[in-house]
């Protein structure tokens, strides 16, 4: 008969995924800026972005306002290894002429409780952090600020709506001389996520099932449109106690919750609290007993007072009668109690109306908590979850059967989710003073941080500074009398002009710079169908060649060429040949290149003041296979500046900014000392990753730097390039994460053993790393890659320290491109310039900002030149061929 009468209070499993459905979309609807205005669920930001980590220390204070009393605490939170905290609680009534009177009244008496506390615990001496649990619905902009929205439970206070509470507690406070800084407003949901996140880390969810009902949970900031920034997670306060308020709910809402509703304090709001929620759920009880009694279902049709009177069946009946261990005896005894005198039968139906409306209210809050869940489980993009859901209130806890229900039915609709739902001990008081702890934690953390991070941060001035000394010593490497002793060697190239179109023929090119070597078959044609054709094949050269002696090197390249042409089926052919060789050579003419010495992790022998050109002759001679005309050595910049040349007649810089890091220029040969002749132009490759091996720039490199370059190949040589180059930037990282991690503010304290491992932090990680599109749980999955186990906090700390590495190494290069193209603007005697720069290097083309720092540092120092940049197309294969053909042309029109 009872399940007749409530049919529409029993809940399928299909009815409660339908809700939790509902609930995801208001979800989104609350986290969405456009539409946060219309949703009922509000999702509002906390500004709590942390769990506790286990090293909290110290002593504080909390206050808890929310239900029937006010509470004091003192928290002491110990660093003992046992992550353990002690808590002292004193309650005060709350009157009802302080709940439903004004502000002001209300903050003197939270005011005068706290010194009273104080002075019970000898602590009025001290000026201790204070957490102020404030368990209704606030709007905040920040951790220590929170404007109610709206009262909830009971509570009417006068002037208190739309204003800052944080302000007023810290007036109260002042009034009555107390020495407390309020710190952080924590929600009592907030605070209960955060007590149980102290004890397990897997806490990331916080519910409250008592007076009212609420929950929060870790949201990732990319999907909160209300709070600027994407990095990292902020615990989300769901208010979904409005949900439904909009009418999302009415075809569940029976007569009775109407009913119920319209005689509430506050009508057509908090609708689904009131079907979930202690306070209500007696009342609910009453009015069911009220209808079947008065159609003569129950009690033999008699109605007594205590049916008709409001409230006065209490959540605490509704639990005793439910306690089926005991029989029917609690149910007789409360209902005789109401002046009802009932049969066994009455009994047993009342028992069943209370089942039925508990179970229902847990079935309601499971469905909107396995909604958190899925979403908690989507964002972090897992098949399978494993998480803690921390629980306070008073309906969870002294209810004989919810909790059983409650966890039974979300195991059912999340069978995804692996939860452990753990009881929080005075979630609100001690939470709030563990959202204070982490607070301060991160604070002192933050500093520290930003310290580490300061000399990174290169102020304008600082960098028009380094353009300046750019300047001066590309003028050194320029002039006969200084260029010897010039860090910036300002090499003169050979190279005298660019592309005009008219070059063809085919040619081989050879690209000599990294770990891997190519030879290229390009076939270039002119007139109107112009076009160039490339064939190459990659050969890798192993680290002992690199290292061995200048002969097995070059006998190696050979071995490479030998194989192509014979691939290729050209092995008979003479062809003339290109040889990009990315390393600083001094050139007397176009085929002859000096190596001045190895960078970029090379150190074969007897190389050094040899003439690469003569030591590649020598080793195809030694083949005695086939014979080739090489007719250029090329540096990869100039080749990067003649592919964009060939597209582009007004790019005359080129610029390399991958493993290695380097420019070149067309000069005015009037301006290059160490070479004969005034006429016309010279590509000069400036290698100047060597700016600052004579001090200079020391103002500027950190510990780290100086760490990096003592670690390398060739300590004290190519500094700037050890701040701007990507085969140096990953190790920069390493050595700051080291840093950090000893400081304790990273990984625990825990240096990794793969931490330790020179190298292991490659500068692809930081283009990842450092990409928008990827979400912290990726960041944290490439680190995991690399053996280092973060938190969410970890990984946000390296992404900026990512960030702060890479951004240096952009705008210092910048300084130096701007250095280049003043010079070439004062060169042409012109006010404004207009030049393209080609530009190859993986650091350039793959790292997410790399370039457009890039370019707004060269805007900002040399805002007279209007400079594009071109992306080169195989500068260093292409280049070296079309260098080959412009050589060529220019020889023919020399011989003619």
């Amino acid at each position: 008969q009872v399940d007749r009468y409530l049919y529409h209070m029993r809940l399928s499993d299909d009815v409660l995924l339908d809700v939790m459905a509902r609930f995801q979309a208001e979800m989104v609807k609350g986290l969405g800026r456009d539409t946060n205005p219309t949703a009922t669920v509000k999702m509002l930001p906390s500004f709590v972005r942390s769990l506790p980590d286990g090293s909290e220390k110290g002593d504080f204070l909390a206050v808890d306002l929310g239900g029937s009393q006010f509470r004091a605490h003192q928290v002491k939170v110990f660093d003992d290894g046992k992550q353990s905290s002690q808590l002292e609680s004193k309650f005060y009534p709350t009157p009802k002429e302080v709940i439903q009177g004004n502000g002001a009244e209300l903050f003197d008496y939270i005011a005068d409780c706290l010194l009273d506390f104080m002075e019970t615990k000898n602590l009025k001496h001290k000026k201790l952090p204070l957490g102020f649990t404030f368990s209704f619905p606030c709007k905040q902009t920040r951790l220590e600020e929170g404007i109610l929205l709206a009262w909830t439970k009971h509570f009417k206070v006068r002037g208190v709506q739309d204003t800052d509470v944080v302000s007023s507690l810290r007036k109260a406070l002042q009034k009555h001389k107390a020495s407390v800084d309020v710190l952080a407003l924590v929600n009592d949901t907030v605070g209960t996520m955060m007590t149980c996140g102290y004890d397990d880390q897997h806490c990331e969810v916080g519910l409250i099932i008592g007076t009212g009902t609420n929950a929060c949970y870790m949201e990732e900031m990319r999907h909160i449109d209300l709070v600027e920034g994407d990095e990292g997670r902020m615990c989300i306060n769901t208010e979904w106690g409005a949900f439904g308020d909009d009418g999302a709910l009415d075809d569940l809402r029976t007569e009775f919750d109407r009913e119920l509703d319209l005689g509430s304090l506050n009508p057509g709001k908090q609708l689904f609290e009131k079907m979930i929620s202690s306070l209500y759920l007696g009342e609910l009880v009453r009015l069911i007993l009220l209808k079947m009694t008065k159609e003569g279902l129950l009690f033999n049709g008699k109605v007594s007072t205590a049916l008709l009177t409001k409230g006065k069946i209490e959540m605490k009946h509704v639990s005793a009668m439910e306690k089926y261990k005991e029989g029917l005896s609690n149910t007789k005894e409360i209902l005789t109690e109401l002046n009802l005198f009932p049969s066994e039968e009455d009994c047993v139906a009342v028992q069943h109306v209370c089942t039925i409306v508990s179970f229902r209210s847990a079935n309601l809050c499971a469905a909107a908590l396995a909604a958190i869940l899925t979403r908690l489980r989507e964002n972090k993009k897992l098949l399978r979850m494993r998480t803690t859901v921390g629980i306070d209130g008073g309906l969870y806890k002294t209810h004989p059967q919810y909790a059983k229900r409650l966890h039974k039915v979300v195991r059912r609709l999340v069978p995804t989710c692996d939860v452990r739902f753990l009881l929080s001990v005075s979630g609100s008081g001690r939470g709030a003073a563990m959202v204070t702890a982490v607070a301060r934690r991160l604070a002192a953390q933050r500093q520290r941080i930003d310290a580490t991070l300061a000399p990174f941060l290169l102020p304008l001035g600082i960098l028009r500074e380094v353009k300046d000394k750019m300047r001066a010593e590309l003028e050194y490497g320029l002039k006969r009398e200084t260029q010897a002793n010039a860090t910036v060697k300002m090499l003169p190239t050979y190279v005298c002009g660019t592309p005009d179109g008219t070059e063809k023929g085919k040619f081989l090119a050879l690209d000599l710079g990294g770990t891997n070597f190519r030879v290229l078959l390009v076939k270039i044609k002119s007139g109107r169908r112009r076009s160039v054709q490339m064939y190459n094949k990659i050969f890798a050269i192993p680290l002992e060649i690199m290292q061995g002696t200048g002969e097995e090197l070059f006998d190696h390249i050979v071995q490479c060429i030998a194989d192509f042409l014979e691939y290729m089926g050209i092995k008979g052919a003479r062809l003339p040949l290109g040889f990009t060789f990315s390393f600083p050579c001094r050139q007397a003419s176009i085929d002859k290149g000096t190596l001045v010495g190895w960078t970029k992790g090379f150190k074969a022998t007897d190389c050094e003041g040899e003439d690469v050109v003569d030591m590649l002759r020598e080793a195809i001679k030694r083949r005695n296979e086939f014979d080739l005309d090489i007719v250029a050595v090329v540096n990869d910049t100039v080749g990067t500046m003649m592919t964009c040349g060939y597209e582009d007649p007004n790019c005359e810089i080129g610029l390399i900014a991958g493993t290695g890091s380097n420019v070149c220029y067309m000069e005015d040969m009037k301006n290059i000392e160490i070479v004969e002749g005034n006429e016309g132009k010279m590509c000069i490759n400036t290698e100047w990753g060597a700016f600052g091996d004579n001090g200079c720039i020391d103002n500027i490199r950190t510990k780290y730097d100086k760490e990096v370059d003592e670690g390398s190949l060739n300590p004290g040589k190519q500094r700037y390039e050890k701040m701007t180059s990507g085969m140096y930037l990953g190790e920069i990282v390493r050595q700051i994460l080291i840093d950090l991690t000893k400081q304790g503010l990273l990984f625990r304290g825990h240096i990794s053993e793969s931490l330790r491992k020179r190298g292991i932090f490659e500068t692809k990680f930081l283009s990842q790393i450092e990409s928008d599109r990827l979400a912290l749980l990726q960041v944290r999955r490439i680190l995991q890659q690399l053996g280092l186990d973060s938190t969410c906090d970890d990984s946000i700390i390296v992404k900026e320290v990512c960030g702060v590495v890479s951004t240096r190494a952009a705008r210092l290069c910048g300084a130096g491109l701007a250095a280049i193209v003043e010079k070439k603007r004062e060169n042409r005697g012109v006010e404004h310039l207009q030049i393209t720069v080609g530009v190859d290097g993986t650091l350039y083309k793959l790292h997410p900002h790399f370039s457009r720092v890039l370019q707004e540092t060269v805007k900002e120092l040399a805002p007279q030149c209007d400079v594009t940049f071109m992306l080169s197309e195989d500068g260093s294969g292409k280049g070296a061929a079309l260098i080959t053909a412009v050589a060529k042309r220019l020889h023919n029109v020399g011989q003619k």
